[in-house]
């Protein structure tokens, strides 16, 4: 048993907020958390908070590596411990649209990451190929295709982590998606021209989430409201949100967030090699991806993923929608976790659960980060 003590601050814990507490931790879980009487030997958090580890599902790269260039376990394990530096403790690497052989190979990739005990991975995204080329972003279209039986194989081959797909809908059939939900694959909808029926009939499928709600999709319009539309008519599916001042402007994420069930918001990076990396420029598929004043964009000024961290995106959020941290945090932690179905392992602070916590202090900047030791993505 281990026991870290944290006084002068607010410890975030499923049941409530402390401004002291204990945490004791056996092995890789919580035993107990217990508010805190005699603090002396306590970590003072200086008006700080201990919130739940972060999870994100969708990080492109982060220290210097993007993940379509490298899918080895080193590459995975240096993308982890860039974000871990603020905060997160659990992750999903996210392939942007490749050839079948690197999808392939990043799942393998993320198999051997989980199977070496690589901290916070729990599977991986491919985002696309599937894709809208109308909503390409900045994928590469010629990457783009159909959900062949080639394709279909790869993405359905048993893994040992969570494996989420992005696509449009509109660029595929039922049939197809419902293989993939029957393999247990997690879908949504993203880089999409879908019509607010085909949206909805989507979610009807078992279609879970939407990649970044707003980015990649239509406008909501009187007489097409379209994905957007679908989004903040029916409360079933997760959406992710990048709130970052770049890709979203407030008062549309703060509409959003007025319309939606809150437990069904949660906060994504998006993030690219930058992060971690002291906002170095990169490349991206033979292109030059150019960062910025907190923005990555390729030549033609297309968005190209984002240079946010998910302790910045938790700042942000009290900020947009004047919530407070803990309220925040619960759309990169608990939110996040439920959609994975991880909600039994991660995403609080209480007993049973993973002993995964990040440490910001007053101004929500990171201060420090806690993984659970333990191998797999549960």
């Amino acid at each position: 048993m281990t026991i870290h003590r944290f006084r002068g601050g607010h410890v975030a814990t499923a049941t409530g907020v402390f401004a002291a507490a204990e945490i004791e931790v056996a092995g890789d879980r919580i035993a107990a958390i217990r508010p805190l009487a005699d603090s002396a030997d306590a970590h003072d958090l200086a008006g700080g908070w201990v919130l739940p580890g972060f999870v994100d599902t969708q990080v492109n790269g982060g220290g210097g590596v993007l993940f379509n260039d490298d899918t080895s376990v080193d590459g995975i394990a240096a993308i982890g411990a860039a974000h871990a530096r603020f905060g997160t403790t659990a992750f999903l690497p996210t392939l942007i649209s490749d050839t079948p052989a690197r999808i392939a190979a990043a799942l393998d990739g993320v198999d051997a990451a989980i199977a070496a005990g690589v901290p916070g991975v729990v599977g991986a995204h491919i985002e696309g190929p599937v894709l809208n080329p109308a909503r390409k972003g900045t994928h590469d279209p010629a990457m783009f295709r159909r959900l062949d039986t080639e394709l279909l194989s790869i993405l359905t081959h048993p893994r040992r982590g969570r494996v989420m797909v992005t696509l449009a809908p509109e660029m595929t059939t039922p049939a197809d998606i419902a293989a993939l939900l029957a393999a247990g694959v997690i879908v949504s909808v993203g880089h999409s021209e879908a019509e607010y029926d085909t949206a909805i009939a989507a979610f009807d499928q078992g279609v879970a989430g939407i990649t970044h709600l707003f980015n990649a999709m239509p406008p909501l319009m009187q007489r097409g409201p379209g994905l957007v539309g679908a989004a903040l008519d029916d409360p079933r599916p997760w959406c992710g949100l990048i709130v970052d001042d770049v890709h979203v402007a407030r008062p549309v994420l703060r509409v959003a967030m007025r319309c939606r069930p809150f437990d069904r918001m949660m906060l994504v990076t998006d993030a690219m090699p930058s992060v971690g990396n002291g906002g170095r420029d990169f490349m991206l598929q033979g292109r030059r991806i150019r960062v910025a004043d907190g923005r990555c964009s390729n030549a033609d000024g297309t968005l190209a993923g984002s240079d946010l961290d998910m302790a910045a995106a938790v700042r942000n959020s009290v900020a947009v929608f004047g919530i407070t941290p803990d309220r925040a945090a619960m759309m990169a932690s608990k939110h996040p976790a439920a959609f994975l179905g991880l909600h039994g392992e991660r995403g609080q602070l209480a007993p049973g659960l993973r002993a995964d916590w990040a440490v910001l202090n007053g101004d929500l900047e990171p201060v420090s980060t806690h993984i659970a030791q333990g191998r797999g993505p549960a």
